[in-house]
This record gives structure tokens, C-alpha cells and sequence, in this order.
């Protein structure tokens, strides 16, 4: 027997499990890159348009520090340049969420102590969990990579790009296989991972805006920041993708050392231990589930102030931005008949709305998974009801959606009003356009709590498509002839186009008496079901 007998065995079983999640990320990542190139090519179709959006977007620090310096002037150094840093984002989050399922949340569940009993050997879990994101990331470049030679960009370039993002999502299966050995849970391991994701992610942001006199070299510290510095499509630097490669080597050596130094169910780093009695304000369901969410309602709202910011700051001089007559009609039929800035703040917040409904119903759908995971039962017999139960988290999650949105109006709102001058008359603005995009967030919101309460078994998968369609909706409508009457499914689009359009509170109010009356048929579903 060795320290990886049974991988193959257990690599099998890895993909069963993960078979629909590893298609969801495949297609979505796929298509993100086979989108960017086919609605740049739509949009910025010949050199001279191309040549005059370069030419601003590279004195704009707000859009250096999102996307980085762009390289050349032909279609696959603009869409290298729009790709890379949020690919790379998205490959290494997908890899996180793989290796820690794999190794510390199937530790923490008890499943690697049954598996353990059997004959596996020690690395034997680790591995097969690094094997499996490896094998999805190599899967994602390969089809990315075809899909970008299929819409008409150059093989060689292509290919260095996913090169790139690959290389960012190999680099987060290290990072994902010490985390897993750091913490002693795995909401702990990949709290730790996404962090060092996001401080990579700024440091790079900084290396990218900073001026010649600037801390450039700190976009070499980042793997977003070598998926961009192998200039794709243009003198490739083949050299670059093989810094991910060795740090993804050293870093999973490094995860299997520690995995032999520690005890089963334990971590390396110390769990600090809780105090002995809880204090009195911890009493009620709605105090627990605050401390529940506080951290990921803390992260959304610095999150929405930064995004905030950086789209505030992007306003000013836009018109050199969009370049073609075409995406100046898109950004206006998504964000209304105002000022260019305006319209295009307003397309931007409207965005911003549909992320932060993600958060909203990820905050409600933490019922389902507090019910499944048996720990509801806990805190029912208790004494709680299960109507308090249910309020407590969806009081929480309707709160820190309201919260999210405020923070990312006050950030567009700085950021504009300093790049503008507009002081404390932008910020008010942005502000009330920003929290103008609650009421058809707490709708979706609200349809995850009645899908809760009426078909739990269905929650988690239909809640997330309805985000998806209204997201589909959002640019179809923008880029298609889409009947109104198709378009008018989505929230969203019944929503003021603010800041620069008129303000008219009906469908506000109808919008938060809808989600209301979603929420109330939840919770009333929820009183007359099983649990479990």
C-alpha cells in the first residue's frame, strides 16, 4: 500500500459528484470568453475604433486597475485585455471550490473518515482532488481556446491567452491545497484561499494603475497579472506561463508535506476556542443568523464600495471609452435617454443589481443549507419556531442587500463626483441610483424564500436560474430586437433608469410589495412542511 492507493477509484467517484457543477463551470466559463470576443468584434470591428478606445482606456487608472495595460490594437489584444484578469478570477475561484470540497469539507462531513477506513492511501484524497481541477482548468483552456479560433482570432495568440487563465486557475490549486491544510474547516480553507485570490487580485490592480515612476513590479507578484504579461497576440512571452506552473508545483508539494504533519479533523493553525457562555444578545434566531452572515455581508459591502468606485471614476470621459456609434445606443437603451455618464453609470448600477441579487439569494438559500446539514434542528429545539427561524435569515440577508447597494452607490458616487467635481450633489445621486435597484434585487431574493418554503428540493437550482435568465435578459435586450413583453419578466426592467432618468415610485412600491408577499408565501410553506 502507498500514500496514493485508491486515487483512481477516488477520482471516479470526484467526477460523479462534481458532474453537473463542473459542466455549469465549463459552459460559463467558455461562453464568457466566446461572448467577449464575439460582442468585441461586434463593437469595436475595425482599427481606427479600437485605436481611439485604447487610446483613453490607457490613461484611465479606474479601468487599469480592472483590466490592466492592453498590448496592441487588433481584436485579440482587446480581448486578452478584457479576459484576463476576471478569467483568471474566475478559473482560480473554480479551482478553490473543487480542492476544498474534496479534502476539508469532505474531512469536516466525516465522508474521509469512512473512506480512510478502507485502503486509501494518506495523499490519496489530496491528489485526487488537485487531478480533478486540473483536469477542469486543462478542459476550460482547451475549449476556450477553440472557441476563440472558431470566432476568427489567431491560433497562436489564442492559445497563449487561455494559456493565461489556466495558468491563474493551477496557481489557486496550491494555494487551495495548503488552505485546506491550515484551516480546521472548510469554510475557514477557502475564506483563507478566496482572501489571498483577492490580495493577489489588488495587488495587481495597483501594479497595473500605478504611473512609470510607480510599484509596476507588483503585477509580477499576481497570476491575473501574468495571464496579461505574456501579451498575447502580440511577441508572446511564452517564458511568463511557466511562473504559474512551478508555483502551482511548489505550492502542492508544500499542501502534501503539511497533510502528513497533522492529525485527522485538525488543522495547523490553532482553532481558537469560543467562549464559555454566549453573550446575552445571541439569544435570539436573529442575532445568530446575523453573526452567521456578518462576514459575508462585511466582504459584499467593501466589495460593492470598491466596484463602486472603480465604475465612478470609469464615467468621466466616456464618450472616448465607447468609441463606436453602436456602443454608445447600447449603453443608452440600457441606461436610459440622459447624459452619456449617466447613462452609462445607470447601465453600470443595473449590473451591480444583479450581483447583488446573487447575494440576496445566496443569503436566503443558507436556510436550505442549514436545514440539510442538520444544524436547523439544533437551534428549532431550542425553542425557536420555525417561522422566527426563517424571518431571522431572510430579515439578514434582505438587510445586506440594502447595505451592498447603498455602499456601491457611495462608491460611485466618490469616485464620480472626484473625477467629475461634482462633490456631495454626485454622491446623493448615486446614492439613491444605487439603492434604487433594491426592490427587484429582494424580488429575486423573495422567490428564493417562497421556493424555499413550497419545493425545497428545488430551491438551490431554480433560484440561480432565474438570476441567470434575468442576466440574459439584461443583454439580449440591450443588443437584440426583444419583445417588450419578454423583457418585462425581469425585474429589473421595470425599474427607473437612475441617475439622469425621471424617478417614478410605483414600480418601486409594487416591486417591494411582490417581494414581500414572495417572502410571506415562504415562510408560510416552510410552517407546513418536513423538514429535511
Amino acid at each position: 500500500m502507498t500514500t496514493l492507493t485508491g486515487a483512481g477509484a477516488l477520482t471516479k467517484l470526484a467526477f460523479r459528484r462534481d458532474r453537473i457543477m463542473l459542466v455549469i463551470w465549463i459552459y460559463a466559463l467558455t461562453a464568457f470568453v466566446a461572448a467577449s470576443v464575439y460582442g468585441l468584434g461586434k463593437l469595436y470591428p475595425t482599427t481606427g475604433v479600437r485605436l481611439e478606445f485604447i487610446t483613453t482606456a490607457g490613461h484611465n487608472p479606474a479601468l487599469l486597475s480592472l483590466y490592466g495595460p492592453l498590448y496592441g490594437t487588433s481584436l485579440g489584444s482587446l480581448t486578452a485585455w478584457r479576459d484576463a484578469a476576471l478569467g483568471g478570477v474566475g478559473l482560480g475561484l473554480m479551482s478553490i471550490f473543487i480542492v476544498i470540497r474534496h479534502t476539508r469539507a469532505d474531512e469536516e462531513t466525516g465522508r474521509l473518515e469512512l473512506i480512510g477506513s478502507a485502503v486509501v492511501g494518506r495523499h490519496a484524497a489530496l491528489v485526487t482532488a488537485m487531478l480533478v481541477a486540473l483536469i477542469a482548468n486543462i478542459t476550460i483552456g482547451v475549449l476556450m481556446a477553440i472557441a476563440a479560433i472558431a470566432l476568427g482570432l489567431p491560433a497562436v495568440g489564442s492559445i497563449a491567452m487561455v494559456a493565461g487563465f489556466t495558468g491563474c486557475g493551477l496557481a489557486f490549486i496550491g494555494v487551495a491545497a495548503i488552505t485546506a491544510q491550515l484551516a480546521q474547516t472548510a469554510r475557514s480553507a477557502r475564506g483563507l484561499a478566496i482572501g489571498v485570490l483577492g490580495v493577489t487580485f489588488l495587488l495587481r490592480a495597483v501594479g497595473d494603475s500605478a504611473g512609470p515612476a510607480g510599484p509596476r513590479w507588483l503585477s509580477w507578484l499576481a497570476p491575473m497579472g501574468w495571464a496579461e504579461l505574456d501579451r498575447a497576440f502580440g511577441v508572446v512571452r511564452w517564458w511568463v506561463l511557466a511562473l504559474p506552473v512551478l508555483t502551482a508545483a511548489v505550492l502542492a508539494t508544500a499542501g502534501a508535506l503539511l497533510a502528513v504533519r497533522r492529525d485527522y479533523d485538525s488543522g495547523i493553525l490553532p482553532q481558537r476556542p469560543g467562549p464559555a457562555a454566549a453573550v446575552g444578545w445571541l439569544r435570539s434566531p436573529l442575532a445568530l443568523a446575523w453573526r452567521m452572515h456578518r462576514p459575508t455581508v462585511l466582504a459584499w459591502t467593501i466589495g460593492g464600495l470598491i466596484y463602486g468606485v472603480v465604475v465612478g471614476s470609469s464615467a468621466k470621459g466616456i464618450g472616448g471609452l465607447l468609441g463606436s456609434t453602436q456602443v454608445k445606443k447600447i449603453v443608452i437603451k440600457l441606461g436610459g435617454h440622459a447624459t452619456l455618464s449617466d447613462a452609462y453609470l445607470a447601465a453600470i448600477l443595473s449590473f451591480g443589481g444583479l450581483i447583488v441579487a446573487g447575494y440576496a439569494i445566496s443569503a436566503v438559500l443558507r436556510l436550505r443549507s442549514e436545514e440539510t446539514d442538520g444544524r436547523a434542528d439544533a437551534v428549532l429545539a431550542a425553542g425557536a419556531s420555525r417561522t422566527a427561524w426563517g424571518i431571522s435569515h431572510v430579515a439578514v440577508a434582505a438587510a445586506g442587500t440594502i447595505a451592498i447597494l447603498l455602499a456601491t452607490g457611495l462608491g460611485a458616487g466618490l469616485g464620480f463626483g472626484y473625477r467629475s467635481g461634482g462633490g456631495g450633489a454626485e454622491i446623493g445621486r448615486m446614492v439613491g441610483a444605487g439603492l434604487a435597484q433594491a426592490p427587484a434585487a429582494l424580488v429575486l431574493g423573495g422567490l428564493a424564500v417562497a421556493l424555499f418554503g413550497l419545493a425545497p428540493k428545488a430551491s438551490v437550482a431554480a433560484s440561480w436560474s432565474v438570476l441567470s435568465v434575468a442576466v440574459l435578459l439584461l443583454f439580449l435586450g440591450s443588443m437584440l430586437p426583444v419583445s417588450h413583453w419578454v423583457l418585462d419578466v425581469s425585474p429589473f426592467q421595470h425599474l427607473p433608469k437612475l441617475p439622469g432618468g425621471p424617478v417614478s415610485a410605483v414600480p418601486l412600491v409594487w416591486l417591494s410589495l411582490i417581494s414581500l408577499a414572495l417572502g410571506l408565501l415562504g415562510l408560510a410553506g416552510l410552517r407546513r412542511r418536513d423538514l429535511g
